[in-house]
């Protein structure tokens, strides 16, 4: 389920560093805990800098604003309760609805289509308290896999729409992610050779950097590679002065605006929201969009970032929710993106020998110290360096291994995901996932699924010594996956557990692989949960992860 949810540029996630054996992965002292927090904070700063500049500027916000998320995300949320190994900040899976929240929120002006959106974003980290508040955070375990997919590779190609332009210097017609896509011909052919030579060599140096065969090399954050070398390009063909330059018998222009543009102090970044039109209906479809998408991404990195823990240590999703609505609240108040926990800053964290929250908080103070003591260097920082940093993570979000992995689990998979996308391109995001859904019912039911018990499946349990059995009947779909769940929390610590699925009809890849994935935690707490009876049945693909359907 995460492996889409890895897909944004500048670290590339692995597995937490394996302790030796008997090794304790405790700091001795508590000095150790902090100078490794303090490292960690550091790192993540240096990949977290630019991350927030392009996925501000990609959503049509000012490109401090995703600073200012990063900020909170970093020295608020530890406060509330935030996951302890997670990072939040603001994240590519959110551009999309940002970006088109601004355009139709402000129809037409930019500026007050921002100042609409930023109550938008109030109201949805409060919605995001609310759903922390009921315990929302187990519908995380619910939501289809290839929904979510589909949901990101839809997300993937708007943002590749969007920037590859900026990448090649050029400006097309305001369209469509579709409409934008087919300018890319004429931007070919129109685009600035300074420009896109900025773009050309950062998109190489995120694809390149990390096959270099040396140790040290795979150490530097691959992001802060590529600003170093945009910047010396930028004085190189001196992008903060307009001028213009000739080649190949054309004339080009320089401006300014090919670089990052900041406020010359931190207190004139603030921006308060405009609440004129926060009831509309514009205004609550983008509420629902961002409140939704938000936290089930947010939930999934931070379930994610949980298994990348030496220590283990069990993640209350709902509290690390609490702490990202309170975040996404403040930091709409104040003129920024929505957060979420984000996956590859965290999982780059646990890399680094994060121990603890305050490594996100150490994240968040050194930007802060950085935008305060040098913004006349993030002010060098060319966008077609961004740009490239975004396409990198567009490609990846919609990654043709994306659909490759859908079919190998399925054909049904494919059509979930794909309906998914496709719908998401046509219409918009919020539309997109409700139809992925609708499609993953109706494949469903054709297959035997019983609407009387799409979310109650019909369970018995059996106790025999320290062994009980959960014999599921019918049917066990992603929607009724709590229930089997529920019964699975009420076995005591020390017994074993077997879930038999001889008897059920259907059995659907999303409780396959969260029943697999329940499995794998059991076992890391010292417990045994079996999974049993899918011998009779047939699948849809070879995978062991694939819908299992029993001969009637």
């Amino acid at each position: 389920m995460t492996d889409s949810i890895d897909r944004e540029q500048g670290a590339h996630p692995s597995s937490a560093p394996a302790l030796a054996p008997g090794a304790s992965p405790e700091p001795a002292t508590v000095r150790d805990r902090w100078l490794a927090d303090l490292r960690a904070g550091f790192i993540v700063f240096l990949i977290a800098l630019p991350l927030c500049l392009g996925i501000s500027m990609a959503s049509n916000f000012p490109p401090i604003a995703g600073i200012l998320t990063a900020i909170i995300g970093g020295m608020v949320t530890v406060f509330f309760g935030s996951a302890k190994l997670t990072v939040k900040g603001p994240a590519a899976g959110l551009i999309a609805i940002a970006l088109t929240a601004v355009a139709e929120l402000g129809e037409g002006d930019l500026q007050l289509g921002y100042r609409r959106a930023l109550a938008v974003i109030v109201v949805a980290g409060l919605v995001q308290i609310g759903f922390s508040l009921v315990r929302a955070g187990v519908l995380g375990d619910v939501f289809p896999t290839s929904v979510v997919h589909g949901m990101l590779a839809a997300i993937g190609i708007i943002i590749v729409s969007k920037q590859i332009h900026t990448l090649l210097g050029a400006t097309p017609e305001p369209g469509e992610p579709l409409e934008l896509l087919a300018q890319v011909p004429h931007s070919v052919m129109t685009l600035n050779p300074e420009i896109f030579a900025i773009g050309l060599v950062s998109l190489v140096l995120l694809v390149g950097v990390p096959f270099i065969p040396v140790p040290w090399v795979k150490k530097i954050p691959v992001p802060m590679v590529v600003v170093v070398v945009a910047i010396g390009m930028g004085y190189l063909f001196d992008l903060e002065h307009e001028h213009h330059y000739a080649l190949w018998a054309h004339d080009y222009v320089i401006t300014p605006r090919s670089l990052v543009t900041l406020p010359e102090h931190l207190s004139s970044a603030i921006v308060f929201p405009d609440w004129s039109v926060v009831t509309s209906g514009t205004s609550i479809k983008f509420i629902v969009m961002f409140a939704l998408v938000g936290s089930i991404e947010s939930m999934l990195s931070a379930k994610a970032v949980e298994t990348l823990d030496p220590e283990k240590e069990r993640t209350d999703i709902n509290r690390d929710l609490l702490a990202t609505g309170v975040g996404t609240t403040l930091a709409g108040l104040i003129g920024g993106l929505p957060m979420i926990s984000e996956i590859v800053r965290s999982s780059a964290n646990v890399n680094a020998g994060a121990r603890s929250r305050w490594a996100n908080f150490f994240h968040g103070c050194f930007l802060l110290l950085f935008v305060v003591a040098a913004p006349w260097l993030l002010h060098r920082i060319p966008t077609a360096a961004l740009a490239a940093m975004l396409i990198y993570t567009g490609v990846r979000l919609a990654s043709p291994k994306e659909f490759q992995h859908a079919w190998k689990l399925g054909p049904e998979q494919l059509v979930i995901l794909s309906t998914t996308a496709i719908v998401t391109l046509a219409t918009d995001l919020l539309v997109g996932v409700f139809a992925g859904i609708a499609m993953k019912i109706a494949i469903h039911m054709w297959n035997g699924m019983s609407i009387t018990e799409i979310v109650r499946p019909r369970i018995s349990t059996t106790v025999e010594g320290n062994v009980t059995t959960l014999r599921v009947g019918q049917q066990a779909v992603f929607a009724n996956y709590l229930t089997i769940k529920r019964h699975l929390d009420r076995i005591p610590a020390g017994g074993e557990a077997v879930v038999d699925l001889s008897k059920t009809r259907l059995v659907d890849h999303t409780v396959l692989e969260k029943l697999h994935a329940l499995e794998a935690e059991w076992k890391r707490a010292g417990r045994t949960l079996r999974i049993a009876g899918l011998g009779e049945h047939r699948r849809s693909s070879q995978h062991p992860l694939a819908m299992a359907r029993r001969a009637v």
